[in-house]
């Protein structure tokens, strides 16, 4: 996976942390990623690269899309308080519209936690259809976990 230019990664987790060495969990908080079937969005920088191999084997990720990012803001996205993150609520904050926001997102212009009262956390459902591999090998594999790619898109779209 080397790239000379950042890309916006999505980041789902998948297994829960029984029997995972607490620097693993450790590495999970640090990623926000506390339940199953939660997500969030990061740079691709080499320090965030490190942190996904380290827990690769409770989570998957991927090079998201922009219609994959609007469509987690317009369906998944939360306020502090419980409420669903709006068009009003983000031009309060001084953009257009949620559209440039994903665009801003996706060109790495702008980071999740820098929006203010906006959840840097996905909730999602579990995949509609289920998992249709094993959840203990690689996607290279054949399975669910690790890298990959494009197909994220995918898997976000049966969990919203």
């Amino acid at each position: 996976m080397a790239e000379n230019q950042p890309k916006c990664l999505a980041v789902v987790r998948i297994r829960g942390t029984v029997n995972v060495r607490r620097d693993v969990q450790h590495t999970l908080k640090l990623l926000r990623l506390n339940k199953v079937n939660h997500a969030t969005l990061i740079p691709s920088t080499p320090q965030y690269l490190g942190m996904l191999q380290k827990a690769k084997d409770c989570i998957t990720w991927g090079e998201v899309s922009k219609e994959t990012i609007l469509k987690l803001l317009k369906k998944r996205g939360m306020v502090v308080g419980g409420k669903k993150l709006t068009d009003e609520y983000v031009k309060q904050k001084g953009f257009k519209s949620l559209d440039e926001v994903a665009e801003k997102i996706y060109s790495l212009e702008l980071n999740l936690k820098d929006l203010d009262g906006v959840k840097p956390v996905f909730r999602l459902h579990p995949p509609s259809g289920g998992f249709k591999k094993t959840l203990k090998r690689g996607f290279s594999e054949g399975g669910e976990l690790g890298y990959r790619g494009e197909e994220i898109n995918r898997l976000i779209e049966k969990m919203i």
